[in-house]
Formats: C-alpha cells, sequence, structure tokens
C-alpha cells in the first residue's frame, strides 16, 4: 500500500513467483480493505487475474520413430504414414510447423510432408530394386521457432515387376551339320531383378529344334544339339529362348539365337530322270546339241557344282566319243558326227555327274539316242538289172491276153516307215494303151490285147517313187520284145545294142584321155622337180669337194664379120674333178637367140646344144673317163688358127692361144669325150665349117684370155664334121698336133675356186666384154 499526499493510499497487487499458465491458466483472489473505526467497516473486491500464455513449451512428437511401409510402384500421393506433435502453450505458440530435414534429395524427390497435418506422402517413385527402404528425419517447429524431431522409416514392398534378364556370354552362329551330340552352341546368363519367388526364373527352348537348355550353374545356361544336324533339311535355325520367373503373374522374356548350319559334302549328285531318251534326226549337222542332261546337288556353294563327264565306252567297236561329247559344265550332248540311220539306229552311254566337293561324290545316268531315218536315201531297183554292156528284154507273144503279166519291177529303200513305202508309175512307154504298172507291187501287165499292129520293141520308163518328204525317185528302163520267136527279137533290137555300144566306147576313150593327160602332167612336174633337185646337189658336192680340178680354157670365139665378138656368147660354168660323177657344167643361154652365129665359109655346121644340162655332166657316165671315140677326127688342114690357114710353127711351139695348157692325154681325153657326147645328142651334124677368129694367131697374148675361173668356151672348128672312120681320126690327130703345146709351156692347174655369186659373175662378164 501507499499512501498519497492527499491522504489517499494506493493499493497494488505485485507478483512474487513466477506463474505458469500450463498449470493455472486464471487465479480468483478477493481484495478486503477494513477500516479503523469500531465497528471495522470493511469492503471486499474479487479480483480475477488471468495468466496470459507465454511460449515456453517446445513441440513434443508422439513417437520417437515411425514405421510404414509402402509398395513399389505406389502412385504419386500416396499417403505413407502421418506423424503427430504437441505443444502445452497455447494459441497461436502451439501452432506446429512439420518439416523433411534429410539432406540428400533422393528422399525429397520421394516423399513429401504435410507442414501443417504431418502427412508424409509420395511424390516420386519407389522401386524396390533400386532402393528397398528410406529413412526420414522429421521436425516439429513452433512459431517461437522450438522444435522436436523424429524418425520415420519405410519400408518398400517388392512387386514382380521385372522381366528376367537373359545375357548371352558366348555363341557360334555357324555350326557343322556334321556336328555331334551334345555341342555347345551358345551359353547365357540369366538374373531376375525381383525377390522370392518373384526372382526365381526357368528357362527353356521349343520342342521343334534339334537342341536342348541345359543349366550347368546358378542362373547359367548352355544349348547343346540335341539331335543330328541335315543343312539339305534345315539350313538355318532361330532358336528361342525363353525365361519365366515365378511371380504372380508371371513375368517371361526371351531372346532369338539364329545359327547357319554349314554345309558338308554328304549328298550326291541326283539325276532329274532315271534314265534318258533323246531323239536326233539322220544327216546332222557336227557338233549340233541333242538335248541336255540335268543334276542337282542338295549341297551348296562348291560341293553342289556338279560338271558332267562322259564315261568310256565303245559304240559297234568305236569309242563313244567320237559320237557324242558332253559339256562339263551345262550338261549339253553333242552330237560329234553326222549319224546315218542306215548304219546305225540307236545306242546308249553313260553321263557322270560329278560335284566339287572333297572327296566328290558322283552318279551315273544312262542316255539313250534313238537315230530318226530321213529320206535320203532313193529306191535302189533290184529287177530288172540295168546292165550297162547287154540289153535285156522281157519276151511278150502276140497271144498274150488282157492282164498278161510281163515283168515285176523290184525295188527296195533303205529308208525306213514311210520313206521306204514305194509307189510305182509308168513314166514313158511306147505304147502307153499297151501296158500298165501296178502302184503297189510293180507289176507290168498288158492292159488289151497284143495285135500284129504292135511294135516289136516296146521301150518303158518307170519310176519309182517312195513317200518321203520331199519324195525321192529312181528310173528303170524295161524293153518289151513283142513277138513269138527269138531270132524277131535279135533282129529289132540289134541297132538299139550298137547304139548302145558306141556310147559306152566313147564314154571310155573321154576317161582314157583324161587319164593320159594327167599321168603326162604328173610325170612332167616330177622331172622337172628331178632335174631342180639333181643341179642342187651337184652345186653343193662341188662346193665342198677339195680335188684338184684339170682345167681347159679355149679362147672365146669371134665371129669372121670384123665385129670381134660373137653376137650372143654362150657362158659354161665348168667344175671339173678327177671323177667324171662329180663333175659339173652349166650351160648359160644367150639373150635372144638359141643358136650360134658361125662362119659362113665354113663348110660344118654345129647345131645349138640345149642349155639343160652339160654335156660333161652326165650322171650314168663311168667312173673313169670313156675311150675316144674314133670316129670323130681332125684333118691336116683342119688345124685351129685363121680360116682356111694351117698352124703355123708357133702354134706347135706352145706360143698360141692357149694358157697354162693341160697335158696332151688330158686334152685329147676332153675333146674326145665331148665330140663323143655331141655325137650321141645331135645324132647327125649337118656339113659346115666354123670358122676361127684371129685370135688364135701367135701374136694373141695371155691379156686377151678370159677369166677362165668364169666362163669356159668350146672351141670350134673348120673341120667338117662326118661319120667316115678315117677322115674323123685324120681330124683328130691333126687336131691333136696342133692344139697340144710343147711340154715346157705346161703349168701347174689352178684349183678351183670358191662358188662365186652372180654379182661377180656379172662383173667378170663385163670385164670379158671389154
Amino acid at each position: 500500500m501507499h499512501n498519497n499526499a492527499d491522504g489517499n493510499k494506493n493499493v497494488e497487487m505485485v507478483l512474487q513467483k513466477p506463474l505458469d499458465r500450463e498449470k493455472q491458466e486464471q487465479i480468483s483472489l478477493v481484495l478486503t480493505a477494513v477500516d479503523g473505526g469500531e465497528p471495522q467497516m470493511s469492503g471486499t473486491m474479487q479480483i480475477l487475474i488471468t495468466v496470459l500464455d507465454a511460449n515456453d513449451n517446445a513441440p513434443v512428437f508422439t513417437q520417437q520413430t515411425y514405421k510404414a511401409t509402402v509398395t513399389e510402384n505406389s502412385p504419386k500421393g500416396t499417403v505413407v504414414a502421418t506423424v503427430t506433435a504437441s505443444d502445452a502453450d497455447q494459441g497461436s505458440n502451439s501452432k506446429i510447423t512439420y518439416s523433411i530435414t534429410n539432406k540428400v534429395d533422393d528422399v525429397r524427390k520421394v516423399f513429401n510432408i504435410n507442414q501443417e497435418n504431418g502427412e508424409v506422402t509420395l511424390i516420386g517413385n519407389t522401386d524396390f530394386e533400386d532402393s528397398r527402404g528410406f529413412q526420414l528425419s522429421l521436425r516439429a517447429s513452433d512459431v517461437g521457432g522450438l522444435t522436436d524431431s523424429c524418425k520415420l522409416i519405410v519400408d518398400v514392398l517388392d512387386l514382380n515387376d521385372n522381366k528376367p534378364e537373359i545375357n548371352i556370354m558366348s555363341k557360334s552362329t555357324v555350326i557343322s551339320e556334321d556336328a555331334k551330340l551334345n555341342t555347345v552352341v551358345t551359353m547365357i546368363n540369366v538374373e531376375d531383378r525381383d525377390t522370392g519367388e518373384n526372382g526365381n526364373v526357368q528357362c527353356s527352348v521349343s520342342d521343334s529344334v534339334p537342341f536342348i537348355l541345359k543349366s550347368s550353374t546358378n542362373h547359367f545356361y548352355t544349348l547343346v544339339t540335341g539331335s543330328d544336324l541335315d543343312r539339305e533339311r534345315a539350313s538355318e535355325y532361330n532358336i528361342t529362348v525363353t525365361c519365366s520367373d515365378e511371380g504372380v503373374p508371371s513375368l517371361s522374356s526371351s531372346v532369338t539365337l539364329t545359327l547357319q548350319i554349314s554345309d558338308v559334302n554328304d549328298n550326291a549328285p541326283v539325276f532329274e530322270r532315271s534314265s534318258y531318251e533323246a531323239y536326233i534326226v539322220e544327216n546332222n549337222t557336227p557338233g549340233l546339241s541333242i538335248f541336255t542332261v540335268k543334276a542337282t546337288d542338295a549341297d551348296w556353294n562348291q560341293n553342289a557344282r556338279v560338271s558332267y563327264i562322259l564315261e568310256d565306252s565303245s559304240v559297234n567297236g568305236v569309242p563313244v566319243s567320237s559320237y557324242v561329247s558332253v559339256s562339263a559344265d551345262s550338261g549339253v550332248i553333242h552330237a560329234v558326227r553326222s549319224f546315218d540311220y542306215e548304219q546305225i539306229k540307236d545306242f546308249h552311254f553313260r553321263v557322270k555327274a560329278q560335284d566339287g566337293g572333297s572327296p566328290p561324290l558322283s552318279s551315273n545316268v544312262t542316255v539313250k539316242i534313238m537315230i530318226q531315218d530321213q529320206n535320203d536315201n532313193p529306191p535302189q531297183v533290184l529287177y530288172p538289172v540295168q546292165t550297162g554292156g547287154s540289153l535285156v528284154a522281157e519276151m511278150v507273144p502276140r497271144s498274150a491276153d488282157v492282164g498278161y503279166l510281163v515283168t515285176k519291177v523290184v525295188a527296195v529303200d533303205v529308208d525306213s516307215g514311210q520313206n521306204a513305202w514305194l509307189s510305182y508309175k509308168l513314166q514313158k512307154a511306147t505304147d502307153r494303151a499297151l501296158f500298165e504298172v501296178g502302184l503297189q507291187n510293180g507289176e507290168i501287165r498288158t492292159i488289151r490285147q497284143v495285135t500284129d499292129k504292135d511294135a516289136v520293141k516296146q521301150r518303158l520308163t518307170v519310176i519309182v517313187e517312195d513317200n518321203g518328204q520331199p519324195s525321192r525317185s529312181a528310173t528303170v528302163i524295161v524293153n518289151v520284145a513283142v513277138a513269138d520267136s527269138f531270132p524277131e527279137v535279135l533282129s529289132e533290137f540289134t541297132e538299139l545294142t550298137h547304139d548302145k555300144e558306141y556310147n559306152d566306147n566313147l564314154t571310155f576313150y573321154l576317161v582314157l584321155a583324161l587319164a593320159v593327160v594327167s599321168f603326162l602332167f604328173i610325170t612332167c612336174l616330177v622331172v622337172i622337180i628331178s632335174v631342180k633337185i639333181y643341179r642342187w646337189r651337184q652345186s653343193r658336192i662341188l662346193y665342198h669337194s677339195n680335188l684338184p680340178v684339170i682345167p681347159y680354157y679355149p679362147p672365146r670365139y669371134s665371129d669372121t664379120l670384123g665385129t670381134g665378138t660373137l653376137p650372143h656368147v654362150y657362158n659354161y660354168e665348168v667344175c671339173k674333178t678327177t671323177d667324171s660323177r662329180k663333175s659339173d657344167c652349166k650351160f648359160g643361154r644367150a639373150g635372144s637367140q638359141n643358136v650360134l652365129i658361125m662362119d659362113p665359109s665354113s663348110t660344118g655346121t654345129m647345131q645349138r646344144i640345149q642349155s639343160e644340162k652339160s654335156i660333161l655332166d652326165e650322171p650314168d657316165s663311168p667312173l673313169e673317163q670313156k675311150p675316144p671315140n674314133n670316129d670323130w677326127r681332125f684333118t691336116q688342114g683342119q688345124r685351129p688358127g685363121p680360116s682356111g690357114a694351117t698352124g703355123g710353127p708357133e702354134v706347135a711351139m706352145g706360143t698360141g692361144p692357149w694358157p697354162q695348157p693341160p697335158t696332151e692325154a688330158e686334152q685329147l681325153q676332153a675333146l674326145m669325150a665331148a665330140a663323143n657326147e655331141v655325137s650321141e645328142a645331135t645324132a647327125t651334124l649337118g656339113p659346115g665349117t666354123m670358122g676361127l677368129s684371129t685370135r688364135y694367131s701367135p701374136q694373141f697374148t695371155l691379156q686377151h684370155v678370159p677369166d677362165y675361173r668364169q666362163n669356159v668356151y668350146i672351141p670350134g672348128s673348120t673341120a667338117t664334121l662326118t661319120s667316115n672312120p678315117q677322115q674323123q681320126q685324120a681330124t683328130a690327130q691333126q687336131a691333136t698336133q696342133q692344139a697340144l703345146p710343147p711340154p715346157q709351156a705346161s703349168a701347174q692347174p689352178e684349183p678351183p675356186k670358191a662358188a662365186q655369186t652372180p654379182a661377180s659373175k656379172k662383173k667378170s662378164t663385163k670385164k670379158e666384154k671389154k
């Protein structure tokens, strides 16, 4: 109590200790005032005190740990749990706010709590396989900032929401068809993220494939072969492996494996037919394709590559390869030759089909070729026989009635079928009204009565045709004699016989003339070739010969006309050896004339000796020189020298024109041999005298002598060559005395030089002319 200055008193109520609203929210007091009088008087007043709340109490959770469960894959908004906290305060101080205090964002992304009522809900997906449980830290706060905390443990319940996972550990994409049983093809691993029955997995394959799936260890399976494989039956397999769990509902997964079956050469080629028959028309073109054989191989690639081979066999003793050939790649059968139905009608052979495997497999098939006939043969007349030398006639008596069988034409055709069907027709006849020919049988019969007016000589031409396309025919001539006696027939057919003999003789002479001309032509060719070869061989023999040569070189002739040389010079190329068989002498022809120009005053004439072969070179001459012929002689007045003059002493002394003369015996032998050959070649020489030029004079020196290695000239003579033995003997003696020089003038013969070329011969000829 406080006394005021005016005497009043103030009463104050003072709080002596803290109040606790949570214990006593209101306090009711009675204030009593008592005065000092007697009786004391008092007065009372009730004082009601309300204790206002102060935030002196923190929120408190009802539980420190909350537990809840949630099924995985639950939808968003699902209430997982509700937490509750209480605050003893009143009013605003009792308002509580809830929150999640986890620092991990995963929880904040999955769960959310209502700040006012404490409900925990899902805002994300829960997956048992990712997280099997969550722990949430929750906080309760009042306005004053007082807090309390608790834990919420949420367990995620598993659902069968995962399929089994199949992992291929190893696999083969190709396997051989001859693989053995239980050959491992593929190894797989199967996993299921679920638990319990949801994670128990069973795997299997379909029964339609020859493979088995075996469980080796936990979650591991092997795919092996369960039966024999055959690529030809199935070259590829699509194997589906299915794995299922035991959840409710059960989940399964599958994988498809593609497996190729590699080929093994276990199949031989197979022909489309067990045997083949083909037809070909005769007279075919060689190389013609007949038909094709075809074989297939169930294998693959190289093992299925088929080659066709013609097996060795013979047809009528001839290898079948000379009849047909088979293309190795295509199997086309070709005809090697042209077939003739009349020689062979059919034949068969075998064709082998072989694949390209290792080792190769093969099979055989029989092929039969049938030759089809063509109308390639005309009919052949067997009767009547058509002879070239004699005439055959059928006799018909004049008393023959209608239908009298004169004769029958018999013909055959080597073709077959309708090509051999023959028909007979009368093409020409002397009297068509008298005879007829049976169309099918070829019988020639009379169609009317034979009369006396009918000619004795009847000539029928019958044509025989076959039924081929195109048709072929043959013609036969039938001579019919209408007579009662044989002499009458002979008289009528004599003229016809002579005519036929004349034609036959003419044909014979023509053939003979052709044969003779051919023989002469061939003979000339043989002779010319023989001469050429002989000359070439002689030149080769002389070229390689090393024997000494005895030359005989007379000077060149000159004419008496004062020109100094003959108009045409004959050149002789001579090579002489000791063996006359190896001697060679070639004549050179003149440019435009073949006859030497002779001296008009001479009494002897020498005819031209042909230049095909030297008179000194006779292949048939004996090994030794022939002895002189006594028929040829030179008289004393026929000595070499000027025309009509006798030789002077200088000729006998060796000063004449003979350079390096041979011995006397050799000169005489050469002259006699030449004269002998000339007499044999020309038989008889006419009278005449060969004039000698002035080169035989004693003043003729060696510088005028021609090059005897190039040209040799046979000297002439003023003698008249006759066949008188005495005159010829005298002439030979005189020529020998004048031609032979003294022995001291002789020299060694020059050895033969090598064969000269035509160019060197031309140079020598020019030198001679100069």
